[in-house]
C-alpha cells in the first residue's frame, strides 16, 4: 500500500454491499445502502497527544472494522475506492 496515513487516521477498504436480502431477493444498486464494514488496509504511527506522548493505535492492518455510514473520506487509488478515516470514527472490531 502506498497510501500512508498521518496520526490516528486508517485507510480502509470498505466490504460490498450485500446484492441480495435474507429472503433471496435481490438489491438493486440505486438501492443499496453504503457499507459499514471494511478491513484496514493502512495504518497510522499514532496521534500525539497534548504533553507530547505518542498514544498507539488500537487497531491494525487486517482488522475487520464497523464505522459510521458517513464516517470518512472516499479516496481512489490505483482505480479502487477506499476510505480514509480518523480511528475514533471506528465503532468496534469484528
Amino acid at each position: 500500500m502506498k497510501i500512508k496515513p498521518l496520526a490516528d487516521r486508517v485507510v480502509v477498504k470498505p466490504l460490498e454491499a450485500e446484492e441480495k436480502t435474507k429472503g433471496g431477493l435481490f438489491v438493486p444498486d440505486t438501492a443499496k445502502e453504503r457499507p459499514q464494514q471494511g478491513e484496514i488496509v493502512a495504518v497510522g504511527p499514532g496521534r500525539v497527544s497534548d504533553d507530547g506522548k505518542k498514544i498507539p493505535m488500537e487497531v491494525k492492518v487486517g482488522d475487520k472494522i464497523l464505522y459510521g455510514k458517513y464516517s470518512g473520506t472516499e479516496v481512489t487509488y490505483d482505480s479502487i475506492e477506499y476510505l480514509i478515516m480518523r480511528e475514533s470514527d471506528i465503532f468496534a472490531i469484528i
